[in-house]
């Protein structure tokens, strides 16, 4: 399955606007069916799934491909784990210590 978003793009949830930048995905939902369930919004499991750190905020989300979109904004996301994944930004783009 081929994913839409690449890790270190810029994201706009659709319906929560928020903003947030993938740092990892997987090619199906993971998540257990309890939290699932929990999931306010219930999108398709068989789809991609982005592991996002949250804009200003220290909040990580897992987020179904068809919630996302690229952000209009591009401008560096502030979160205290960005340097856990990210070794450099250069428009609108987080690029990691190794090859992505």
């Amino acid at each position: 399955m081929k994913v839409k978003w690449s890790i270190g793009a810029i994201i706009h949830h659709k319906k929560y606007a928020y903003r947030g930048v993938i740092v990892s995905f997987d090619p199906c939902c993971q998540a257990d069916e309890r939290w699932y369930r929990g999931n306010r919004s219930q999108p398709a499991r068989d789809q991609p799934w982005y592991h996002v750190l949250v804009d200003n905020s220290d909040t990580t989300t897992y987020v179904a491909e068809e919630n996302l979109e690229l952000a209009i904004t591009k401008e560096p996301i502030e979160h205290p784990l960005l340097t856990q994944y990210f070794s450099s930004y250069f428009q609108g783009q987080y690029y990691s210590y190794t090859l992505n």
